[in-house]
């Protein structure tokens, strides 16, 4: 499938604003799901951009604007073409053994997703070791879905974990950070995921940019799946990056001079074609 992105940043200040530094994480990745056909960064008023790669290996845009500016503009443009790829085989959970010493950093707790007993808190059942791995991260998915309820206005993006599990309504940055702290303490290496998705007006969390779960199959790899929408990531989920959390990917953050309380909006558009 063919996406094409586009993702509009504006910061508006009361005053002028100067020396005003953001991190944007924007590029999406380059995979085998996933084929980046070209991306293009454009700032006003003009600046300085410099770009990085990640600890996670995702490519990070530096956005420097030296001059006095009431208003900044950050606009990505990204075209990438995504690959259907196979399911996972059978695979017990007793596998993960031998594969959690290497992942052991999207195992342990972070700031988002901190230690908790997550599956008793959100009535998870735990696998045993000869269950069908897969299966049990489908229907899991499958569960979570069923009980959440996706509400913009019911959180932030500093909402902890354990005030979502008390109402158990908010988006899609709430069900994966969620699911990362059950995973987790079954053992089951997980990572956090942001990108786009492409609905068509048919799945939730396409009005800005998009998070889900990347779990550890052995013998696989990666298998994404989005408790947003109870669904696999497939070809209409375009991936930016993962890490641990959110905070790990968060889009654009920066810091400024002067300006005042600014406000900021967001307009993210991707269009599809198969």
């Amino acid at each position: 499938m063919r996406c094409e992105i586009r993702h509009v940043t504006e910061y508006r200040y009361p005053k002028a604003a100067w020396d005003s530094f953001n991190q944007v994480r924007l590029h999406p990745t380059q995979e085998a799901r996933q084929s980046v056909r070209s991306f293009h960064l454009h700032v006003v008023p003009q600046a300085e951009v410099t770009s990085h790669k990640d600890y996670f290996g995702a490519i990070v845009h530096h956005v420097h604007v030296h001059e006095q500016h009431t208003q900044l503009r950050i606009e990505a443009q990204a075209m990438v073409d995504t690959h259907a790829l196979p399911d996972p085989g059978p695979t017990p959970v007793a596998a993960l053994r031998g594969a959690r010493g290497p992942l052991t950093e999207f195992l342990v707790p972070c700031p988002r997703v901190p230690a908790g007993a997550w599956p008793e808190v959100f009535g998870v059942t735990r696998p045993d070791d000869r269950d069908d791995l897969g299966e049990y991260l489908l229907n899991l998915n499958a569960f979570l879905y069923s009980q959440f309820t996706y509400d913009t206005a019911a959180t932030t993006v500093s909402t902890p974990l354990a005030e979502f599990a008390q109402h158990g309504r908010g988006v899609c940055q709430d069900f994966t950070h969620a699911m990362l702290g059950i995973t987790r303490q079954l053992g089951i290496p997980s990572r956090y995921v942001s990108g786009y998705l492409y609905s068509g007006g048919e799945m939730r969390g396409a009005e800005a940019t998009h998070a889900w779960v990347e779990c550890f199959v052995p013998d696989y790899g990666w298998l994404g799946l989005d408790p947003t929408n109870n669904c696999v990531a497939r070809e209409k989920h375009i991936k930016i990056g993962h890490g641990r959390e959110y905070s790990d990917v968060s889009p654009v953050r920066g810091t400024y001079y002067g300006g005042g309380k600014g406000s900021m909006s967001v307009a993210v558009y991707v269009y599809g074609e198969a």
